[in-house]
């Protein structure tokens, strides 16, 4: 898979940063319509040594974290914007979460976001993320972006 954007791109992109960007790839994207990307799942990340040292398994908090940086780089795409430098994108709702499937080290975290609606400066997707064609956790995204303060 040829990337649509490499990670020197998204970190143009976003504003997060190790240990907390939580995509690597995207590999399709569509303006106004879905983006796929991909996270890949290592034992060296910080939160296994925590969650669970006997059974290290990815929290779903951060997979719905890594969805909604995708729905960032997808709303980013969709008006043209092309630097976080006087933004910030903002997660303000999480609904109809639900988690299949754990994801742990050597896992491909693949993630899925499609834009369901955007009105009045409010974005809405549909999420999943999937690991080996299977669901591992799903939701539907709200994000507004706000400028930063000066």
């Amino acid at each position: 898979m040829k990337p649509v954007m490499d990670i020197n791109e998204i970190l143009r992109q976003l504003p997060h940063r190790y240990p907390f960007l939580l995509i690597d790839r995207v590999v399709e994207i569509v303006a106004g319509e879905y983006l796929v990307g991909y996270k890949n799942v290592t034992h060296n990340e910080p939160f296994f040594t925590g969650h669970f040292p006997q059974k290290p398994i990815m929290p779903g908090v951060l997979i719905i974290e890594a969805l909604a940086q995708a729905t960032g780089l997808l709303a980013f795409h969709s008006i043209g914007r092309t630097d976080h430098r006087d933004t910030l994108y903002y997660l303000v709702g999480v609904d109809k979460a639900r988690f299949k499937r754990i994801v742990e080290p050597g896992d491909r975290l693949m993630l899925h976001a499609r834009v369901k609606n955007h009105k009045r400066g409010i974005w809405v997707f549909e999420t999943e993320a999937r690991v080996d064609d299977q669901l591992a956790a799903g939701a539907e995204i709200m994000c507004t972006e706000r400028k930063l303060a000066s």
